[in-house]
């Protein structure tokens, strides 16, 4: 008996190459590692206010929100982070990424990030949802 391939299969040459092409499209540099990478900025955010770490939460601000927020309090950003009225956040419930722009949401906060060249950086944080506007965010950027 014959092998007889079925109406609208791929032939077999056609489709190592089609699996190859979609294995590179979603590995690592794919939706579920930009994923990990933000919901690991964020909680590494969330990890330096709770341990009073200035130094790291002002680390993984982005340049635009680190310079705004120094120069609204006119000091450097170690010294005003922990004065911030940033909510205290509970677990991860759910991680969005389009692009080089991410939001992590938390049990009672909202962070937004985006993709530099050394990392994800928040860029808004201690947001929430308002009516009439998507959010109000505690620290953001200019």
């Amino acid at each position: 008996m014959a092998y007889r391939r079925s109406p609208g299969a791929f032939p077999a040459p056609l489709l190592a190459p089609l699996l190859a092409a979609m294995l590179l499209l979603t590995g690592c540099g794919g939706a579920g590692g930009r994923t990990a990478e933000v919901r690991d900025a964020a909680v590494a955010f969330r990890e330096g206010l709770r341990t009073e770490d200035a130094a790291t939460t002002c680390a993984l601000l982005a340049p635009a929100t680190r310079d705004t927020l120094e120069s609204s309090e006119g000091k450097p950003c170690v010294t005003v982070i922990a004065g911030e009225e940033l909510p205290v956040a509970g677990p991860v419930r759910r991680v969005d990424v389009y692009g080089n722009q991410g939001r992590t949401v938390f049990d009672g906060d909202t962070l937004f990030l985006s993709r530099f060249p050394d990392g994800w950086k928040v860029v808004a944080a201690g947001c929430t949802p308002d009516p009439g506007r998507p959010y109000t965010c505690v620290v953001e950027g200019g």
